[in-house]
């Protein structure tokens, strides 16, 4: 029997989140919980260097009989689509740690038992091969990130973690009664490997299309059923608005990609065209909306909105510039958003303020942190040389490929992005300081810097040399392309 990594890599959150049940120290806690986390991410690391980039298939399957007179399996599995999010998931959860040190003073072990738990629940989301155990565990993780925005969260964190769950479990309902559907159209088995393979009827796709849409379009989210977003970001702890926006908003675009492109292949093309027009609305309209911000944290969450439009814009571009630009900025987009919220979260619990008007003249006060925040904020504008830039420039090549008005309009949000972000960044670190106080705030320390230094690292490395992560996904891309021309045609 191979070994079986990827249930390790899945459980060992959760068997660490149990392990901090018996433990009374809150020092105890942290350590160990950032123990587990490491460990994670150092089993994902061994996962990527054994990973096979000359083939789209499964690689590191594991599958168990689970509840055969159901057909429901426990099968893990990861290709070139579902790798690099596992890996960020394991990075953004120790980032996570190292972020709520400090800012997590009360309750510290139910905390850091909900983050651990979340993070094995979202790994099981990007492994499981099964739709059962699939829907298992997208739609337990609702749970920890409910209680982390509830318990932890701001003044308002109750009406936003409600928000947040009804409008998720309100898209998961329909998602639920597509499952079903699948079940019986697909020969009554949860095997997403069976069901892709399966043909099913346009009329049957068009409606699962639609169902799963309105699903993975919460999760994304794209407009207009964005609205839980903000509120959740803004009540967040810091460690949650990393996961939301580093992992959870990729779980709608990761849904996309699964289940909707290589099942729903005719359906797919056919509302190929709404979709590129909505992703278009989502990427202008959410810089919009970031232009207008005085909240440092609304700004970035809005600027999420506009950023995971481009990711679906490449999704439905459906061509292999798009399709592998969509993927890459998923990833790209967990890495440098994850990090902007670390940076509001950092100068929040100096300042107690996330207004930009109440900052100015921290270059001053914090050199090494507005060093940092300018290379990611940098990022998040995709200029040559960071991360974004590459994932940006494939999706907009496979936009204009597909739609010139989309992409046209993709490029309007791009500035709007660089209007957005210069403006706040020369706000807060530029400006005239507003309070004689501001230069005492302290700059980052080490703990700090433990967790930036690795976020920089992959703005730089996927910016200057992306073919490493190109490589991962481009067998798993190109045979997803030809499943959807082939079985759905040509746009």
């Amino acid at each position: 029997m191979a070994f079986p990594l990827l249930s390790l890599i899945v459980f060992l959150p959760a068997a660490g989140a149990a392990f901090l049940m018996f433990l009374r120290s809150d020092d105890a806690v942290r350590w160990t919980a950032l123990a587990v986390t490491v460990l994670d991410l150092a089993l994902c690391i061994a996962m990527l260097a054994g990973f096979d980039t000359t083939t789209h298939a499964m690689q590191f399957t594991e599958t168990r009989p689970w509840v055969p007179a159901l057909g429901i399996t426990y099968a893990l599995g990861v290709d070139g689509i579902s790798a690099l999010f596992v890996f960020l998931t394991a990075l953004l959860g120790s980032i996570c740690v190292l972020a709520s040190w400090v800012a997590i003073d009360r309750k510290v072990k139910e905390f850091m038992v909900s983050l651990l738990a979340m993070q094995a629940l979202m790994l099981g989301v990007f492994c499981a091969l099964d739709l059962f155990l699939f829907y298992v565990f997208w739609e337990a993780m609702l749970i920890p990130m409910y209680v982390i925005i509830g318990v932890w969260g701001g003044d308002g964190r109750v009406y936003a973690a409600f928000k947040f769950f009804l409008y998720t479990l309100a898209g998961s309902l329909l998602f639920l009664i597509g499952v079903i559907v699948l079940y019986f159209q697909g020969g009554e088995t949860f095997d997403i490997r069976a069901l892709t393979e399966q043909d099913y009827p346009f009329r049957v796709q068009s409606w699962l299309f639609l169902a799963f849409l309105i699903a993975f379009a919460v999760k994304v989210p794209m407009v207009p059923v964005h609205t839980w977003l903000p509120d959740a970001h803004v009540q967040a702890p810091t460690a949650g608005s990393i996961i939301l926006a580093g992992v959870l908003l990729k779980m709608g675009a990761y849904g996309f990609l699964r289940f909707s492109l290589p099942m729903l292949p005719e359906a797919s093309v056919y509302f190929s065209l709404p979709m590129l027009a909505l992703s278009a609305l989502a990427i202008v309209y959410g810089g919009l909306l970031a232009l207008a911000q005085d909240d440092l944290k609304k700004l970035v969450a809005y600027s999420s909105i506009s950023h995971m439009g481009f990711v679906t814009l490449g999704i439905f571009a459906l061509n292999l510039r798009g399709l592998e630009g969509g993927i890459l900025q998923m990833f790209n987009h967990g890495v440098t958003t994850g990090a902007l919220f670390l940076f509001v979260g950092l100068i929040y619990e100096r300042t107690h303020t996330r207004s930009i008007a109440d900052y100015g003249g921290l270059m001053k006060a914090a050199p090494v942190y507005t060093t940092f925040l300018a290379l990611f904020t940098l990022s998040s504008m995709a200029l040559p040389g960071t991360n974004s830039f590459v994932g940006e420039l494939l999706v907009l090549s496979g936009g204009f490929a597909a739609n010139l008005a989309v992409g046209a309009a993709a490029v309007v949000g791009a500035l709007l992005g660089a209007a957005y972000l210069l403006g706040m960044y020369g706000k807060v670190a530029l400006g005239p300081a507003r309070a004689g106080a501001r230069y005492k705030i302290r700059d980052v320390n080490a703990r700090e810097l433990a967790a930036i230094v690795p976020l920089a690292v992959f703005v730089l490395w996927v910016g200057l040399y992306p073919r490493p992560f190109l490589d991962i996904i481009d067998a798993s891309a190109k045979h997803l392309l030809s499943q959807v021309h082939a079985r759905g045609g040509s746009r």
